[in-house]
């Protein structure tokens, strides 16, 4: 254990049935960023959640540009990010399936402009920098373009992933770039540099998931469920420890408690009864939309099935 929690609740929370740690636990190598929306799995790794449902979860920071890489090759298994990257990923070879929903962005993601942009029209012809086709940011930036009237060609983009796309805005380099938390926060934070024009306020288009594969779902299905369940978990321990689960999820992308108690207001974490939900309506809808879209800026050349990319029994 790396720290001791405050006692009362969230002490029980994270002690009760610590010893039913199986000494067989299911390895799990889970691939993410460190987007403020995935802290709960940290979370859940360094409050011993996995370890107290069995599973032995390994949290591999890889760029989502090549998180399906590593699916491919076996290196991970499982991996969270946005609903469309699945629909990119399926389209173009890498199977897997998505099981619950982590986060809604509110806020989190949007693109930062110099003080003499004032609408979308005005970034014609402009250089924006942005993570490569098949990831949120560039998805982001195609979908609120399309909401405006304009497209990708409309515009120059820049591949930068999103800490490296904030940090040379603030320097100056670039017209616009499109980040989030908690990489937004260093626009938040830097007026004189620029503002943000849009975010998910604006345009609600980006959300978390959390998937694997096929062939690791069929082989361990109890320990999908638990991973499931670890995270609903760790969003228990933040409900009754908040303090404290901020300083341990905050030092994971070197933050104080306060300053990811911010860049998380930004978003909604999803409970249980708020992915019954999801995955019975909405899911579907924005699915649909955004795999016309991505056939629409050439990241995919055939839309799949879009109702064989979830299975949400895992959330029951």
């Amino acid at each position: 254990m790396r720290f001791l929690l405050k006692t009362g609740c969230a002490a029980g929370l994270l002690l009760a049935g610590m010893t039913g740690a199986s000494a067989q636990a299911t390895s799990i190598n889970l691939g993410l960023s460190g987007w403020t929306g995935f802290a709960p799995l940290t979370l859940a790794k360094e409050a011993g959640i996995f370890e107290k449902h069995g599973l032995d979860v390994t949290l591999s920071k890889i760029p989502q540009a090549s998180r399906h890489l590593a699916i491919a090759s076996g290196d991970i298994q499982c991996a969270a990010t946005t609903v469309e990257t699945w629909i990119a990923w399926n389209a173009n070879g890498v199977e897997t399936t998505q099981i619950f929903q982590m986060d809604k962005s509110y806020g989190a993601d949007g693109i930062a402009v110099r003080a003499d942009v004032e609408s979308f029209e005005d970034l014609r012809g402009k250089t924006i920098a942005a993570s490569a086709p098949g990831t949120s940011p560039y998805f982001f930036l195609a979908w609120m373009l399309h909401e405006n009237g304009m497209t990708m060609r409309d515009v120059s983009v820049v591949n930068m992933e999103p800490g490296p796309a904030a940090q040379a805005f603030v320097a100056g380099q670039n017209d616009a770039a499109m980040t989030y938390e908690p990489y937004l926060s260093t626009v938040r934070e830097a007026p004189d540099s620029g503002k943000i024009l849009a975010t998910t306020l604006d345009y609600p288009a980006v959300m978390d998931t959390v998937g694997c594969t096929p062939a690791f779902l069929e082989e361990n299905p109890e320990a999908a469920k638990a991973l499931a369940d670890s995270y609903f978990e760790a969003l228990e321990l933040i409900e009754s420890d908040e303090a404290r689960a901020f300083e341990i999820m905050g030092a994971d992308v070197n933050q104080t408690a306060e300053q990811f108690a911010a860049s998380a207001s930004h978003l909604r974490w999803q409970d249980r009864e708020a992915n019954k939900a999801f995955f019975a309506g909405e899911w579907q809808e924005f699915s649909e939309a955004a795999a016309d879209l991505l056939l629409e800026v050439g990241v995919i050349r055939q839309k799949p099935e879009i109702a064989g990319l979830a299975d949400p029994s895992f959330i029951e």
